[in-house]
């Protein structure tokens, strides 16, 4: 039996620092995404949304405008057993971002090591400057599809 997975990212613009990722390594992964999880049940997505990145970075957001649904079959990278329907938002933060941002892609300190050694993921942030942004500086076949069509705008 097929299950269905609802993923739920933030696209996060400054206009001098570029867009928000997120580089994650979970197990032997290694991936660049947009930040972002997955619903919860009895959960809406914009709240999903606003308690990831509460949990994921402890910063308060405003959800924004929907900027894309996932509109064609794809099956989890994860769990070949799960659909996955992805839903983008644009986000903007309420409050200066206190989370350490990096410069480089996987640029992990020792706490986020720390976090990877006891639960076998662990993830960090940083802007990519709109110059240098596009569907190849992330991993996930949905997120690419989002990074081309903002690059169209």
């Amino acid at each position: 039996m097929k299950k269905f997975t609802i993923r739920v990212y933030g696209i996060l613009q400054d206009a001098e620092l570029g867009i928000l990722v997120s580089d994650e390594w979970i197990k032997k992964d290694r991936f660049t995404k947009f930040p972002g999880g997955g619903l919860q049940l009895g959960e809406g997505t914009r709240d999903c949304l606003i308690r990831e990145f509460a949990e994921e970075m402890n910063l308060r957001i405003a959800v924004d405008e929907h900027i894309y649904t996932t509109d064609y079959f794809q099956l989890s990278a994860f769990n070949p057993s799960h659909q996955i329907i992805s839903i983008y938002y644009a986000v903007r933060p309420l409050e200066k971002m206190t989370v350490n941002l990096k410069t480089t892609p996987f640029d992990f300190d020792e706490r986020e090591l720390a976090l990877y050694e006891k639960n076998q993921q662990t993830e960090s942030f940083r802007f990519i400057k709109w110059a240098e942004f596009g569907p190849e500086a992330l991993s996930l076949p949905i997120d690419k599809i989002v990074a081309a069509q903002l690059k169209q705008r």
